[in-house]
């Protein structure tokens, strides 16, 4: 299946029916006056939020949707039927922006979750209701009124509880691979990775999911490369696993990089969790390592993990640092709010 993550559509609800003008017509009734009904009420177009879908790519291929229009009122007293509302299903985890795409009108992030996004128009009153002391017999009704028409975008942002930054070629498609179900396409050129992949990994009879993105190079968050257009993805997730390329000669200045972009990036991800591992270790010599290790703590202050996902060095461990994170931040987001001013982690 392909992946989309961005989608411009184009909705509208339906008009509300128009009132009738009738009087009633009976055997040895010579004034029945109106008994013109209403007109049914425009259908509604309505954004769910559904299981088993993780990509937009079905709005590529249908852009317009439309609700139906509400039936006109008919004589004896008889309501025009309701239009059919219609339901576009997306992701968990999809934004609705409008036209500008930077208004946020809705945040799709549980399962189950609607938002009415154009109400249909109501239904015109029946010359019934216009019946006076005065106007025993009016002729005329109201029409319905018009449906909403609102252009919109949808913007998937996946929900993970880990996610996976790093340079271009650092291995982040093969320890996905090597922890998970996923099978992203791994080869030995930069940017194989081209949209982001989801994996479930488990460690200590717990699952959790990690979501891979494509590597991100300098000057990402202002469009350079392919970063700026996925970071959105990891925005959700409770702690970043930093992967940098053991083998590379600019360890430090790798490591700063990505710590740079995810800064300037925004939305909070320089401030979220992070474990930072030194990736593809199998191929250094015991010195090399050290050395590397070492330059890659000076860089990130912090402890550095060591693994390798193509012959599974660390991996347990790195899991597990990840489950922690994960479960200390599901704590929190748990926790009342008054418990959630003073915990400390």
């Amino acid at each position: 299946m392909k992946f989309l993550d961005l989608a411009k559509v184009h909705v509208r609800s339906g008009s509300g029916g128009n009132g009738a003008v009738s009087f009633r017509r009976e055997k040895f009734i010579e004034y029945g006056g109106p008994d013109g009904g209403d007109g049914g009420r425009g259908g509604d177009v309505i954004v769910e939020a559904v299981e088993g879908l993780n990509t937009l790519i079905d709005f590529r291929y249908q852009q317009h949707f439309f609700a139906e229009n509400g039936q006109g009122g008919m004589g004896r007293q008889r309501t025009g039927k309701t239009g059919a509302e219609i339901v576009l299903r997306v992701p968990v985890g999809t934004e609705i922006l409008d036209e500008d795409e930077e208004t946020v009108i809705a945040d799709l992030t549980r399962l189950g979750e609607q938002v009415v996004l154009a109400r249909g128009g109501n239904g015109g009153f029946g010359n019934l209701h216009f019946k006076t002391s005065t106007n025993q017999a009016p002729r005329h009704a109201n029409p319905g009124q018009p449906g909403v028409e609102r252009t919109i975008w949808l913007r998937l942002k996946l929900i993970a509880d880990a996610g996976i930054v790093g340079l271009p070629n650092a291995g982040k498609s093969t320890f996905l691979a090597a922890t998970s179900n996923a099978k992203p396409k791994i080869a030995d050129y930069p940017f194989t990775t081209l949209h982001p992949n989801l994996g479930v990994v488990g460690v200590d009879g717990v699952e959790f999911v990690i979501a891979d993105i494509p590597g991100l190079i300098e000057g990402a968050h202002e469009g350079q490369g392919l970063g700026d257009r996925f970071l959105g993805h990891v925005e959700r997730c409770a702690v970043l696993l930093h992967l940098v390329d053991a083998t590379s000669e600019s360890i430090a200045e790798d490591y700063l990089t990505i710590r740079d972009e995810l800064a300037a990036y925004g939305a909070g991800l320089d401030e979220k969790p992070r474990i930072t591992a030194l990736n593809k270790v199998d191929a250094l010599d015991a010195d090399s390592l050290a050395e590397a290790q070492a330059a890659l703590e000076v860089a990130s202050g912090a402890r550095v993990f060591l693994v390798s996902g193509a012959s599974g060095i660390g991996v347990t461990q790195i899991l597990r640092a990840l489950k922690a994170e994960i479960d200390g931040d599901r704590l929190r987001r748990h926790r009342p709010a008054e418990e959630r001013k003073t915990w400390r982690p």
